[in-house]
């Protein structure tokens, strides 16, 4: 049985994610050419390490003391997925709020846990004034089909820093 809780930013430490798999492997990509988005053969192993893993803690702490929500799924008491959403409404009209990550452990993808974190972080989003959720989307085949399937469209509005940050992401959008 899946539990899913608000995380406090106390609990935010490498032990959390002990029994975290993140691990993808990754062999086709949606890729911008000509103005159009098409699928390429793109493989890769995508795996945290101990720097990633210090980089995501420090983020999720950061998203925590700025008022931001971060939301987590455990089964048998270990983390198995996550989901962070930034304070601070952005856009041409201030209607969105950024889906900073989400993730569920190699072990328990497919079971619903992406949704249902999801779902929670469209619910905080609402509570925040927000009408849409901004997402810089990992680019493989997998990762899209899984944001299309819960309603994503490619973003009206272009984050211009997650452009430059992540330029092989795809940038889209939820309306809550």
């Amino acid at each position: 049985m899946i539990q899913y809780r608000t995380l406090c930013i106390d609990e935010i430490t490498r032990e959390l994610f002990s029994d975290f798999i993140r691990h993808q492997i990754v062999t086709k990509c949606w890729r911008r050419e000509n103005a159009e988005w098409i699928i390429k053969d793109a493989p890769f192993i995508d795996d945290w390490g101990e720097k990633e893993y210090e980089i995501l803690i420090s983020c999720l702490k950061n998203t925590l003391a700025a008022g931001g929500f971060v939301y987590a799924a455990f089964w048998h008491g270990m983390l198995k997925g996550f989901v962070s959403v930034e304070s601070g409404l952005f856009g041409n009209t201030q209607n969105y709020l950024d889906l900073s990550s989400i993730h569920v452990s190699e072990d328990l993808r497919g079971k619903g846990i992406g949704a249902a974190l999801f779902q929670a972080a469209k619910e905080w989003a609402k509570t925040q004034g927000a009408a849409k959720l901004y997402i810089s989307a990992h680019s493989a085949v997998e990762s899209q089909a899984f944001y299309k399937k819960i309603g994503c469209v490619d973003a009206a509005f272009i984050h211009q820093k997650h452009v430059e940050d992540e330029p092989f992401d795809r940038q889209l959008e939820c309306t809550l």
